[in-house]
C-alpha cells in the first residue's frame, strides 16, 4: 500500500530539481546508514521516544546505529528531508535489516513479539 503523493507528472522540471535536491546530503546519510547496519535508529535530542527506542534495543542487547538531527528548535530541515524520504511523520525512526519498522510503539512490539531472536 503506498501513500498519495503528488505524481512526477504534476512537477516542473524546477520543482522535480528543488526536490531532488531538499537535504541531499543527510538523507543520503540516512539512506547509506540503513543499507549498510543492521538496526538504525533515526532521532533527535530531547526527544523522550527517542530515549525510550535506544534503550529498549539495548534492554534487548541489540546493537544499532544511532543518528541524531537537532531538538525541538533546531535540525528542523534535515528531520523534514528524512520524513518526506521515508514517509513517517515521528521520530525516532526505526530501521532493520533496511525495512522501516516504525517509532517506538511499533519497535516496542516487534521486540515483544520477538522478531530479534529470530532475525
Amino acid at each position: 500500500m503506498s501513500r498519495m503523493t503528488l505524481s512526477n507528472e504534476k512537477l516542473t522540471p524546477e520543482a522535480a530539481a528543488s526536490i531532488a535536491g531538499y537535504q541531499s546530503e543527510v538523507v543520503r546519510e540516512v539512506s547509506d546508514a540503513v543499507e549498510k547496519n543492521q538496526v538504525v535508529i533515526v532521532g533527535m535530542s530531547v526527544n523522550p521516544f527517542v530515549k525510550k527506542a535506544k534503550r529498549a534495543l539495548k534492554d534487548a542487547n541489540v546493537e544499532f546505529k544511532y543518528l541524531e538531527y537537532g531538538s525541538y528548535t533546531t535540525g528542523w530541515k534535515q528531520r523534514l528531508a528524512i520524513k518526506i524520504w521515508s514517509g513517517w511523520p515521528t521520530y525516532p525512526q526505526v530501521f532493520v535489516k533496511g525495512k522501516l519498522v516504525g517509532g517506538f510503539s511499533e519497535l516496542k512490539s516487534f521486540i515483544e513479539k520477538g522478531h530479534f531472536k529470530t532475525e
